[in-house]
């Protein structure tokens, strides 16, 4: 397969992404912006005419532990029946989880995975076709690349052996001991979208020509996917230190998490060609050419790494925070007021994944060489929310 090129030429003054293709606003329009225009953004819209927005005061209960004794759980993602797939980025397996008794099937390891500080198996989704191709998608770490490469899971064979030989659909993501991003997701317009970091060298976020501090939009092949902002290129917005995770509402707007430094955690719209400012800026700096956050947090409070979509709010796993975040997004304007829920109750939380309706899956992470261990841990709550 040809491996995309990434190429500076800048077409956001004429392209036009196709119906269903854009997270833009309620009215579907796709606002690009030029990173060498470095244009000031306009406020984007939140909510769609006769949007109800979430109630002003949420809440967040643990129903029940699901499963308990994971080994640095990373990714999830729900098989069709509701069972769960969670990768264990360090020792590079995935393991599936009955969603009733939360019994667990290891399905194999992932040749060429490649652990180290914050590299691994990282992100998973499944194939939008999952019911004809029976295809997982995973994000992982090499020892020369991060990379994206989609797995045959064949449950009619003998457990450790379900998984297929990797087929590599996208390379070239640059590696680090820190900032690898991670997450992927396929989006309304089923183009896989993926947060790559900046491995520490902020530099490469506002690199153009680098796929670090990005998030790509590709197609199930590994394809630029069509009406990217930048011809021939994977990358659908830049200036990102670290992605961790990706969602959308149901207008269809993209929303992303982004670890700050040492100042400002982020949760951000992301719209086409968006500059979102890292290293320049960290948060709410309102600077010409950067697309600020539409909420923001000390990075002792959050750390946000996975986020869902559930009841009207936007939902994020703070890892240093150790509590569950909720950012009303559906149908507000102005200033969203985050709210936290689970402070200190269960450690670090990694990632959090929509159940539906009004419940979430969320993800303990202090099996990750940086977290506290106890008995049972790591685990997968089953949370109320509203």
């Amino acid at each position: 397969m040809q491996r995309p090129a990434v190429t500076a030429a800048l077409t956001a003054a004429v392209l036009v992404l196709a119906a269903g293709c854009s997270s833009g606003g309620q009215d579907g329009a796709d606002h690009r912006e030029s990173p060498a225009g470095r244009r000031s953004p306009s406020k984007s819209p939140t909510g769609g005419p006769g949007a109800q927005p979430p109630a002003a005061k949420g809440s967040a209960k643990v129903t029940r532990t699901l499963t308990t004794d994971l080994a640095s759980p990373w990714g999830l993602a729900a098989l069709p029946g509701g069972d769960l797939l969670v990768s264990s980025r360090d020792e590079g397996t995935i393991t599936r989880v009955d969603a009733t008794t939360g019994e667990k099937t290891e399905l194999g390891a992932v040749p060429g995975v490649s652990p180290g500080g914050e590299g691994g198996l990282m992100g998973l989704v499944l194939s939008p076709s999952y019911a004809s191709d029976h295809m997982v998608y995973a994000y992982f770490t090499t020892e020369s690349d991060n990379r994206v490469a989609r797995l045959l899971y064949d449950e009619k064979k003998p457990p450790g052996e379900q998984l297929g030989a990797p087929d590599t659909v996208f390379k070239g993501i640059p590696k680090g001991m820190i900032h690898n991003g991670g997450r992927i997701a396929f989006g309304p317009d089923k183009m896989l979208y993926a947060g790559a970091g900046e491995t520490g060298d902020t530099e490469l976020a506002q690199d153009e020509k680098s796929l670090g501090g990005k998030i790509l939009r590709l197609t199930p092949d590994g394809e630029p996917a069509p009406g990217n902002p930048f011809e021939g290129s994977p990358v659908y917005s830049l200036g990102h230190r670290n992605v961790q995770g990706l969602a959308w509402d149901e207008q269809k707007r993209l929303w992303a998490s982004e670890f700050g430094q040492d100042t400002w955690d982020e949760l951000n719209e992301i719209k086409a060609g968006g500059n979102y400012g890292w290293p320049e800026a960290e948060g709410k700096g309102g600077e010409k050419g950067f697309r600020d956050p539409v909420a923001q947090w000390k990075t002792s409070e959050a750390s946000p790494s996975g986020i869902a979509y559930a009841e009207g709010s936007i939902w994020l796993a703070g890892l240093r925070g150790e509590r569950l975040w909720r950012v009303p997004v559906r149908g507000v304007t102005g200033e969203r007021e985050p709210q936290s829920f689970l402070k200190g109750e269960h450690g670090r939380l990694r990632t959090v994944l929509s159940a539906g309706g009004d419940k979430l899956w969320l993800v303990t992470s202090e099996t990750d060489s940086r977290g506290t261990p106890k008995k049972g841990d790591d685990k997968i709550l089953e949370v109320e929310v509203e």
